[in-house]
C-alpha cells in the first residue's frame, strides 16, 4: 500500500497578498496584481509592467543580518515557508523528528538580482570588491538550504530547476518522497524574484511579454484573442506535505490530498511548447492517481497568456481528457498573479488546494473575447461556486519540461 500524502500547511508571497486570506480574497474578487514597475526605471523597456510585491520587508520574517545574506528569491521562500509551518501548526523537533522532515524548494532562475548587482560591482570596482556571499546568495538551491537551516529540517533536501515547471516538480517529487517512506513531512514549492533590469530585458528580447503598458491590470489575458504575452510576477508558493496518519495523529487540519503526479519532456523546441508532451504529462498524472479522466472537475491551467502557449495547452487538455475536456472547469490564475516562473507551480498548488477545500474556483480575468481555438470552459471573469472532488494543476517550462499534480478533496 502506498502511503497517503496530504496538504496541512500553505504559505504564499504574491502581489495579491502575503497571507493566505488576503491572497485568496483578492483572487476570488478577480483583482489584478499587475501594475507599473516601481523597483527600477523601466522607461526604456518595451514592457514596463509586472506583478511586483511592493511592501515586502524581509525583516518581518528573518533576522536583519541573515536577510542581508539572502537573495530576494530566498527571502520569499523563507517567508512563505515560515508562514506555511505556522499555518500547519507544526514545530520541527516537537511534532516531527527532524530527520523525517525535508525541504524541496526550487527556482527557475535563482538569484538574478544578486548576480546583476555583483556583476556591476565587478565592472565598476574590480574583483576584490565582489561579495564573498555572491555565490551562496545566487545559487538556486540556497532556498532549500536556508529553509532547512532556519527550521532544523534534516531530512531529504533538494532543488528542482526546470524553468516554469519548477514549483510543480518540487511538489510532485516531495509527494513521492513521502509516499515511498523517505520522509513524513516535506516543505516544498518554488520561489522567484526576476523583476530586475536584466531579467526584464531578456524576456523583452524574446518578445514573450505583454506590452499593454497603459492598462497593466488588463495585460495578462489568458485564452483571450487579444492576448500579447505574459506578465512577470514574483514571490513564492510553499506547501507542507504530510503523511496522512502522521497528520491525523497530531490533529492537523487537512486542505486536500495529493493523489497523482506526472512529468514528461517535449523533446521538441527550446521555447515553443508541444501539446503532445503536455498531454502525456497530464495522462501520466491521471494514471498515477488511479482515476479516470472523466473524474477531473477542475484544472488550474498553466495559461500564461502567450499566443502559442494557450492554444497548445487547450489542445493538450483535449488530448488528455477527450470529450470530458468540454465539461471540466479551467482557469488561469496568472491573469491575476502574473507569471511567477519557477514559483508559479507552488502558488497555483496553493490555489488548487484552497479551491478544493473551499468549493470555489478563481476566475480567468480579462477573458473578454475568447480565442476560437481556445474553446473550453475557462471560468471567465467571475469566480464560481463548485462542489469539487478532484483537481489538477499544470506547469510547463522552457526546455520542454512538463509537470502535473492531481489533488483530491479530503473528506475525513
Amino acid at each position: 500500500m502506498k502511503r497517503r500524502v496530504v496538504i496541512t500547511g500553505m504559505g504564499v508571497m504574491s502581489a495579491l497578498g502575503r497571507d493566505l486570506e488576503t491572497f485568496w480574497n483578492n483572487l476570488i474578487a478577480g483583482k489584478s496584481g499587475v501594475s507599473k514597475i516601481e523597483s527600477f526605471d523601466a522607461s526604456d523597456f518595451s514592457t514596463r509592467i509586472a506583478a511586483e510585491i511592493k511592501d515586502f520587508n524581509p525583516e518581518d520574517y528573518i533576522d536583519k543580518k541573515e536577510a542581508r545574506r539572502m537573495d530576494r528569491f530566498v527571502q520569499f521562500a523563507v517567508a512563505a515557508s515560515l508562514n506555511a509551518l505556522q499555518d500547519a501548526k507544526l514545530k520541527i523537533g516537537e511534532d516531527v523528528d527532524p530527520d523525517r522532515c525535508g525541504v524541496y524548494v526550487g527556482s527557475g532562475i535563482g538569484g538574478l538580482g544578486t548576480w546583476e548587482e555583483q556583476h556591476r560591482i565587478l565592472l565598476e570596482k574590480g574583483p576584490k570588491r565582489v561579495s564573498p556571499f555572491f555565490i551562496p546568495m545566487m545559487i538556486a538551491n540556497m532556498a532549500s538550504g536556508q529553509i532547512s537551516m532556519l527550521v532544523g529540517a534534516k531530512g531529504p533536501n533538494s532543488t528542482a530547476v526546470t524553468a516554469c515547471a519548477t514549483g510543480t516538480h518540487s511538489i510532485g517529487d516531495s509527494f513521492k518522497l513521502i509516499q515511498r517512506d523517505d520522509a513524513d513531512i516535506m516543505i516544498c514549492g518554488g520561489a522567484e524574484a526576476t523583476i530586475r533590469p536584466i531579467g526584464m530585458a531578456g524576456f523583452c528580447a524574446l518578445r514573450a511579454m505583454s506590452t499593454r503598458n497603459d492598462e497593466p491590470e488588463k495585460a495578462s489575458r489568458p485564452f483571450d484573442i487579444d492576448r500579447d504575452g505574459f506578465v512577470m510576477g514574483e514571490g513564492a508558493g510553499i506547501l507542507v506535505l504530510e503523511e496522512l496518519e502522521h497528520a491525523k495523529k497530531r490533529g492537523a487540519r487537512i486542505y486536500a490530498e495529493v493523489i497523482g503526479y506526472g512529468m514528461s519532456g517535449d523533446a521538441y523546441h527550446m521555447t515553443d511548447p508541444d501539446p503532445e508532451g503536455a498531454a502525456r504529462c497530464m495522462s501520466r498524472a491521471i494514471r498515477d492517481a488511479g482515476i479516470e479522466p472523466s473524474q477531473v472537475d477542475y484544472i488550474n491551467a498553466h495559461g500564461t497568456s502567450t499566443p502559442v502557449g494557450d492554444k497548445s495547452e487547450t489542445t493538450a487538455i483535449k488530448k488528455a481528457l477527450g470529450d470530458h475536456a468540454y465539461k471540466v472547469a479551467i482557469s488561469s490564475t496568472k491573469s491575476m498573479t502574473g507569471h511567477l516562473l519557477g514559483a508559479a507551480g507552488g502558488v497555483e498548488a496553493v490555489i488548487t488546494g484552497l479551491s478544493l477545500s473551499r468549493g470555489k474556483i478563481a476566475p480567468t480575468i480579462n477573458l473578454d473575447n475568447p480565442d476560437p481555438e481556445c474553446d473550453l470552459d475557462y471560468v471567465p471573469n467571475v469566480a464560481r461556486e463548485a462542489n469539487l472532488s478532484i483537481a489538477m494543476s499544470n506547469s510547463f517550462g522552457f526546455g520542454g519540461h512538463n509537470a502535473t499534480i492531481v489533488l483530491k478533496r479530503y473528506d475525513a
